[in-house]
């Protein structure tokens, strides 16, 4: 099997099954007792939200920790906007959203009064800041922008969408489920959006280092999502990331766990290793996503051989070095995803959380693309464990799905 799926799922990694075994064995009491067992099981989550906090740069109290990335965006999403008026008020997001915040959005103009205002975004997937700018008013409570898409791969220009809102003094949320481990938390000036029109002052190297960045997360967003099972933990684990003397309104109610802001009692092994993930994820970051961009290009380069009318989809020259969105044109996704997982090559055609389904990309459709392109595309993401071979025998295998499909074409002319 050939795995070009990492953007939907990766494989836990070797640091995160060690940071979990004793957790899942002799350490299983629960963290909120008060006896040696619970205290075990607390110390560890006090460790791993240390750790998280360290990497980030942040204080440990900003850490909440969730059951994924999809319960932190709705936390940040609905926390957040709700805790400032009894009811309604103003959100803004975009359209090219993942569902997590994109539903989360809807629920609050459909069933709690609250207006919202959907981003356009351009046929390379960044979103129109002069409409940010514009659209922001007293009333605004959000604002919330995903750092990397998830189907595409193309990164927003986060440090000119941090400057509106810190200017307009309203709140921003970033879905970083995505880019956590790909890029810099914070943009550095080399690594800053191609559309950005601001300059960005050199890092000032007495400032240490938290994923190459220039400061902490604080200062780019008051909120940011992040899921354990995007950067080789385990699924079921995230965390959501909520700037000091921020209110947040809980979603769930039943204890008074994380600080009364989220209840339950924690996962501790699942915890332990998305501590263990996150700190193997940030190793060698940059040899890495400069390893995975060369063999994304050379996948690339075989495909537009082998389908001349393929077309790539989202800003080529600004997005994660793991995605590779390309539509086909005349074959469906569900078709093409079929072929190749005959093939043994596991691919996507955008978000894995639609329970299956292959439907035109709501990414793609928000884009201005054709629908006839948005049904057309198949997403391939690469991870740490993906080889030149892999992307050889990727290769290889499209080139025999082509010529099956051919001779299925040519057969059905001639009948």
């Amino acid at each position: 099997m050939i795995y070009l799926d990492y953007n939907a799922t990766t494989p836990l990694c070797d640091s995160a099954r060690e940071a979990m075994l004793p957790y899942l064995d002799r350490h299983f009491g629960n963290p909120s007792s008060v006896h040696a067992a619970g205290r075990e099981a607390r110390s560890a989550i006090d460790d791993a939200r240390d750790k998280l906090a360290g990497l980030l740069h942040v204080k440990p109290h900003e850490i909440i920790f969730t059951g994924g990335g999809t319960e932190s965006c709705n936390l940040a999403v609905l926390g957040l906007a709700r805790c400032r008026m009894e009811r309604g008020g103003h959100v803004i997001s975009a359209k090219t959203e993942h569902h997590a915040v994109l539903n989360a959005v809807e629920h609050l103009e459909k069933h709690e009064g609250f207006e919202v205002t959907w981003l356009n975004a351009s046929r390379d997937g960044i979103v129109d800041l002069d409409q940010l700018a514009k659209s922001i008013r007293p009333e605004t409570r959000l604002v919330s922008i995903m750092t990397a898409n998830n189907e595409t791969g193309v990164i927003q220009p986060m440090r000119e969408i941090s400057q509106i809102c810190r200017e307009k003094g309203v709140l921003l949320h970033s879905d970083m489920v995505q880019s956590f481990g790909k890029i810099p938390v914070i943009p550095s000036e080399v690594e800053e959006s191609p559309n950005a029109s601001s300059k960005v002052t050199p890092r000032d190297p007495s400032i240490p280092k938290a994923f190459g960045a220039q400061d902490d997360i604080g200062s780019l967003v008051d909120a940011a999502s992040f899921a354990a099972h995007k950067f080789y933990g385990p699924k079921g684990a995230g965390f959501l990331f909520l700037r000091s003397g921020l209110s947040i309104q809980p979603i769930m109610f039943g204890g008074a766990h994380e600080n009364e802001r989220r209840p339950g009692t924690e996962n501790v092994a699942a915890i332990a290793g998305m501590a263990a993930a996150a700190e193997w994820a940030l190793r060698d970051r940059a040899d890495e996503q400069n390893r995975e961009a060369q063999l994304r290009d050379e996948l690339w380069r075989r495909i537009a051989e082998i389908f001349p009318e393929a077309q790539q989809n989202g800003e080529i020259s600004h997005r994660l070095a793991s995605t590779l969105n390309a539509s086909f044109t005349g074959i469906d996704s569900e078709t093409m995803l079929m072929a190749l997982d005959l093939e043994g090559v596991c691919a996507s055609s955008g978000s894995a959380c639609m329970v299956g389904s292959v439907v035109a990309s709501h990414v793609l459709l928000a884009m201005g693309l054709s629908m006839e392109r948005a049904s057309s595309a198949v997403r391939f993401s690469l991870g740490k464990q993906t080889t030149a071979k892999e992307i050889g025998d990727t290769a290889e295998a499209m080139e025999r799905i082509a010529r099956r499909l051919n001779k299925a074409t040519s057969a059905y002319a001639v009948a």
